[in-house]
């Protein structure tokens, strides 16, 4: 929102939310039942059923650009701006497809009222020629001075502002302005278009090929990483004058009263509004390579479409907690399945998020695989290999410390990431399960009255951290099942004083169960009511119960300073992240000199002491099952 909201400055569809999309019907229906149903085929009007695909076009185009851009910021290769996003940038920059809604809006009235917009050949020269001109002289001039007047204090503060709260820009801020600046701006970009329609010389080729190169140029202008190389200017010399890169325009953002062009910076020149070190932010950005991290943290995929959730997917679903399933992504499963199939054949990790903390540059990796894979034996093996290759190349790279995520660290897959550490003894990369942090996590989240509890679920090594732990505070560990208090008991050993705080117990009554995801429905259907379910594993139960309470799984909340946080971490709330993943940044904090993987668990009070003294805070929160 800018800082003095002028009129229009909401879309007319926002009080519909996600059902916006409603207002194409009176449009899109009657276009198609009359292309599939006219009697005439020579008067079926090709042009009004292409807008509705020529709009989910535009919206994949952008799409892809998104999906790139955050994929080489974080990378770091050729990145101009170090900063990070934020939530509120995310949130501001949500409704990025409202222009693409308006657009086709007035391309169906057009259709309908205006004789030479009304099917159009698919081809000719002379109007695409003539559309050309008309952007690279008309179009390129006003909309320059009109920049430069939306940057004139009152119009700023009332809308232009909004679209520069973003100082580092992704390919979606080109198009996040307030409703009044997208009717000025289509305005100027509909110049060459009704030229072409009153004069007939208009084509599908003319108005897809200039949409489409708007579309481009202006995802390319404002996604963070310049990719236009330095040849293609070396071969071409004036072409510096009438097509601007990425780092040209983000001067703009950083600097605001430079590089006002649109995509010809030629019009800066001319005007002596370039900023001086447009020259050499290209050349350092062409240059940079890839960011080597200090502190990287190893995930997989867990559903299939959990990949739309990750922060290389659809941003406002990265920005949100995965928790439920979107309806409307049933409707992307054919794109699911390639995708599926895409991370089959890809076979290596990818790089999903960096961030930055103090000193660390942290970085954030995910195995092509899915969580339902990691359950089928035969596919250990290959699981391992992967996962074996990203320590490797992380040692290779000069990592401080690799964190296992999620199940990345099964026991029998790995032996909680012993395995590694096995048969690579010389690791100067320390790796991390995060065992111990998540231990005292969940024990300092138990409420103080706590005297008893149930322990429900497979028996981990945090498991059995916890029932030990909580044993010899004094607080009685009840186990409902026979065979897991006869493992309990013999881990135990011979200490009485501790072995006599466990029970076995066929009483639900109790107010606290610590579980895992494997907690069935029957289980929680006998829980009475008001019991708090507090999670010790890395996935989440089932949440059925209304009339009970649940703690997320072991995580803590992030200190402000820890920078470009702007996703979920799968179901956790903002700004919050597993106490796996914090584990690994403590480690390297710290600068701990030895692995925290198989059968090690270090100091559970040192660990969870120097979580604090870090800025990191409990979180203990509890939500129902709505």
């Amino acid at each position: 929102m800018a800082s003095k909201p002028g009129i229009l400055t909401d879309w007319p569809w926002t009080p519909l939310g996600s059902f916006k999309y409603v207002i194409l019907a009176p449009w899109v229906i009657p276009a198609t039942y009359s292309f599939l149903f006219h009697e005439d085929e020579n008067k079926r009007n090709v042009s009004d059923i292409l807008i509705f695909p020529f709009m989910l076009w535009r919206m994949l185009h952008n799409q892809i650009w998104i999906t790139l851009s955050r994929y080489r910021t974080a990378k770091g290769r050729t990145r101009i701006v170090d900063k990070g996003l934020e939530f509120d940038q995310v949130d501001r920059e949500r409704n990025w497809d409202d222009q693409i809604l308006f657009n086709a809006t007035l391309f169906y009235l057009a259709s309908k009222t205006l004789k030479g917009a009304t099917n159009l050949p698919v081809w000719r020269t002379d109007g695409v020629i003539l559309t050309i001109l008309l952007h690279a002289g008309p179009v390129e001039f006003l909309y320059y001075w009109l920049h430069r007047a939306l940057h004139h204090r009152y119009l700023y503060s009332r809308y232009h502002s909004h679209h520069h709260s973003s100082i580092v820009t992704e390919p979606i801020t080109s198009v996040t302005h307030p409703f009044a600046e997208h009717i000025a701006y289509f305005m100027l970009f509909a110049i060459p278009m009704l030229t072409t329609v009153f004069t007939e010389t208009g084509s599908i080729a003319s108005f897809t090929g200039y949409v489409t190169y708007i579309d481009f140029m202006n995802n390319m202008g404002h996604c963070n990483f310049e990719l236009v190389p330095n040849w293609i200017f070396s071969a071409f010399p004036p072409l510096k004058y009438l097509m601007y890169t990425p780092s040209f325009h983000s001067l703009h953002h950083t600097q605001f009263r430079t590089n006002y062009s649109l995509f010809m910076p030629i019009y800066d020149y001319i005007y002596g509004t370039m900023d001086k070190s447009s020259d050499s932010l290209y050349e350092s950005s062409i240059k940079r390579q890839d960011e080597v991290p200090d502190v990287v943290h190893l995930m997989h995929l867990t559903t299939p479409e959990s990949i739309y959730h990750l922060r290389l997917g659809f941003a406002s679903l990265a920005s949100q907690p995965h928790i439920a399933s979107k309806w409307y992504l049933w409707l992307t499963w054919p794109v699911t399945v390639w995708t599926m199939m895409l991370t089959r054949i890809y076979g290596r990790t990818f790089v999903v998020e960096r961030h930055r903390f103090d000193k660390l540059k942290l970085q954030t990796w995910s195995l092509p695989k899915y969580k339902l894979q990691y359950l089928l034996q035969w596919q250990s093996q290959s699981i391992n290999s992967l996962i074996e290759e990203a320590i490797l190349e992380a040692e290779e790279k000069g990592v401080k410390v690799l964190s296992l995520g999620l199940l990345n660290q099964g026991e029998e897959l790995n032996r909680y990431g012993g395995l590694y550490v096995q048969k690579h003894p010389k690791l100067k990369t320390k790796v991390v399960d995060g065992s111990t942090l998540a231990v005292a996590v969940i024990l300092n989240n138990l409420p103080k009255w706590t005297t008893q509890i149930v322990l429900r679920g497979k028996l981990t090594k945090v498991a059995y951290a916890i029932a030990f732990a909580l044993c010899q505070r004094g607080i009685q560990v009840a186990a409902l099942d026979e065979v897991e208090y006869m493992k309990l008991g013999k881990s135990f050993g011979t200490n009485s004083s501790v072995s006599n705080k466990l029970v076995l117990s066929k009483n639900y009554s109790h107010k606290i169960w610590l579980v895992d995801d494997g907690l069935s429905e029957e289980e929680q259907t006998k829980a009475s009511k008001g019991t708090i379910f507090i999670p010790f594993s890395q996935f989440p139960p089932n949440k059925l119960r209304k009339d009970c309470f649940y703690h997320h799984t072991p995580a803590m909340a992030t200190p402000l300073s820890l920078e470009n946080l702007h996703s979920c971490e799968n179901w956790l709330p903002s700004r919050v992240m597993s106490a796996w993943r914090i584990a690994g940044i403590i480690h390297a904090l710290e600068g701990w000199n030895e692995h925290e993987c198989g059968n090690i668990m270090s100091n559970i009070e040192k660990v969870w002491e120097a979580s604090l003294r870090h800025g990191f805070q409990p979180l203990k929160t509890i939500t129902t099952s709505t």
